[in-house]
């Protein structure tokens, strides 16, 4: 009976003649399908299939006219997604109307359905397209943000977590789409204009590109050069590309100088340390956008910041803006990098790995959030503050290995001395980690390094500290004290620390932690054991950073034993670099097949490998 009855429905409405009695048949149709006991989808799919083919195929209808039929079948999108055709008239609505009692009453719930349900906006890009029209709509409304920040309070929910999984992703999804599109003109009209990367080199060939349209050149201005560049080549000047939405302003020279690159230990899987290489500065892009698409924009930038302001979504927004998913103009418009600095700093602030890591780049060779807000890269505006509290939140993830320390000596360390200059502490400590860890081979520089630091109190302070660990170090190391060493079980790291200042251990080879409470902070205290070849942290709460601090440093040791501790593959893999190894217990790990057929393959020497009760088992 239904089926006939939509069949009967289809049949009026194809051949409208009054608009009074059409809304007066759509209400009916909307009552048959909310009335119906027939459990289908199509019940109710059918009648918002029918209006929207009524409404794409007559395209004159009022504004009342309107309205009248979005009040009528809004029943039926409480449980529903709007078809296609119905979401762009849907987004017309509020592009003509954004004031409409009509957006807040009817659409809010509609979108806020499509945004807890929704699960992939590439099969139904209109959704999204509407998604986005609706908050530039709540953004015309008098309060303006105030009303989208309480929309996305609500999407939120009043916990501290979100109980929709695809909430954040979908907003992140129209934030993307919104803000691309603000640029896309300039990039369209410009498909074979220089990559980010090339504007950052100031390598343009001028012979494989031929603009297409009118450059003006402008004064040249010096500039930093990235390590591609080479001495031959010429100074590139300032241009300036303009359409009828963007106004485009590029400025970039090469005077290049040869840069030190980072030696990368071996060629395993890049992790986070390996992708701390810092590019140097790019060129410049002065953007300036419509009044349209800076409205776009401001809107979409500031529900990232309300975004990011969420402890429980903080996680996987920094996972999703890890790759940097923006286009290279947004990235060169000066605006656009300056709003979004305030995501990247909540992210610098916050205490987890898993956010503050995703500042680095995915993969080595590829620039992070890091490389950007760097002095001397495409978006820092400030004398290094931003790239002080990066590198503060970074020394605890990575442990001050010495791949972090070299990535910043050879790129960085201007920024750094200056910043140490100005009195700030983590800039203190990086030097004198610098100097502590022999990363610095220029007599000079590490001159220099040392006045930086006696300069200030807190540096001055920092460096007599220094020296005090050098002499108690060269205590320890003296020749003398026992060759095995039993710490009590239930010791802790300060407990690790106080032994091993008490005397001499130049003779220790065999040092057992097991069932001890010691973690990766007591890897600053081993790495100084230099006979140490046992090493026994069976139990322990040691992870991952520790594992890559002893892999630099303890290169002769032969025994390792990581039985049920929260080591990852993130650390497994730094072991490939410890070549004596010749016996490696990983049982009760978090050691994946592929890491371990990694490790066989870079440790000739190991013979005895404990994989029990791991997925490589």
């Amino acid at each position: 009976m239904e089926p006939k009855k939509i069949y009967k429905y289809k049949k009026v409405l194809s051949n409208p003649s009054r608009w009074e009695v059409v809304l007066k048949e759509i209400r009916t149709l909307v009552d048959m399908a909310l009335t119906s006991p027939l459990q289908d989808d199509s019940i109710n799919q059918a009648p918002l299939e029918i209006v929207s083919k009524l409404l794409s195929e007559n395209t004159n209808l009022t504004t009342q006219e309107h309205e009248n039929i979005i009040v009528a079948i809004a029943p039926l999108l409480e449980n529903n997604h709007p078809p296609p055709d119905l979401c762009e008239f849907f987004c017309k609505h509020c592009r003509e109307r954004p004031r409409s009692m009509v957006v807040i009453e009817v659409f809010t719930p509609v979108v806020q359905r499509i945004l807890k349900h929704n699960m992939d906006f590439g099969k139904c890009p209109r959704l999204r397209l509407f998604t986005q029209e609706y908050i530039l709509a709540l953004n015309e409304l008098n309060a303006g943000m105030e009303v989208v920040k309480k929309f996305i309070q609500s999407m939120h929910g009043p916990t501290g977590h979100c109980p929709h999984p695809r909430v954040l992703p979908n907003l992140v999804a129209v934030c993307l789409a919104a803000i691309y599109s603000c640029y896309e003109e300039f990039i369209n009209s410009r498909d074979n204009s220089p990559s980010l990367k090339e504007i950052r080199n100031g390598c343009q060939q001028p012979c494989d590109r031929k603009p297409t349209l009118p450059l003006r050149l402008l004064h040249p201005s010096p500039d930093l050069v990235s390590q591609e560049a080479t001495l031959s080549e010429p100074r590139l000047k300032s241009v300036v590309v303009a359409s009828s939405e963007v106004h485009v302003e590029v400025e970039r020279t090469s005077t290049a100088k040869p840069a030190l690159t980072a030696s990368t230990g071996n060629d395993s899987e890049p992790n986070l340390i390996d992708c701390l290489m810092v590019s140097p500065a790019c060129g410049t892009m002065s953007i300036e956008l419509g009044p349209q698409a800076g409205r776009t924009l401001g809107c979409h930038v500031e529900i990232l910041k309300l975004l990011s302001d969420y402890d429980d979504w903080r996680p996987s927004l920094a996972s999703l803006l890890q790759p940097i998913p923006f286009p290279k103009e947004a990235l060169a418009h000066e605006k656009f990098t300056k709003e979004l600095k305030y995501v990247i700093q909540r992210f610098a602030e916050d205490p987890r790995q898993e956010v503050h890591s995703c500042l680095l780049s995915v993969r080595a060779g590829k620039d992070g959030w890091f490389q950007l807000y760097s002095p001397g890269g495409v978006a820092c505006d400030d004398d290094g503050e931003l790239f002080a509290s990066m590198v503060h939140i970074l020394m605890g993830s990575c442990y001050k290995t010495k791949k972090f320390l070299l990535s910043l000596a050879e790129n960085k360390l201007g920024p750094c001395m200056l910043l140490a200059l100005r009195g700030n502490q983590t800039m203190a400590e990086i030097l004198c980690l610098m100097l502590e860890y022999n990363i610095i081979d220029n007599k000079d520089t590490q001159l220099q390094i040392i006045s930086t630091l006696e300069s200030t109190d807190v540096g001055k302070r920092m460096y007599e500290q220094l020296c005090d660990r050098q002499r108690e170090l060269k205590e320890l190391q003296r020749k003398g004290g026992p060759t095995r060493l039993t710490l009590p079980s239930k010791s802790t790291d300060a407990d690790l620390a106080r032994l091993l200042s008490s005397g001499s251990f130049g003779n220790l080879e065999n040092l057992s932690l097991a069932f001890t409470n010691v973690t990766s902070a007591c890897a600053e205290h081993l790495i100084k054991l230099p006979s140490l070849k046992q090493l026994n942290l069976w139990s322990t709460q040691f992870g991952d950073a520790g594992l890559r601090l002893l892999s630099e440093h303890l290169t002769m040791l032969q025994v390792l034993n990581l039985c049920e501790t929260p080591v990852t593959d993130a650390g497994l893999l730094a072991l490939s670099s410890m070549k004596s190894l010749c016996s490696l217990n990983m049982n009760s790990t978090k050691l994946s097949a592929d890491t371990y057929e990694d490790l066989k393959a870079k440790l000739p020497n190991l013979k005895e490998v404990d994989v029990r009760y791991t997925e490589a088992w």
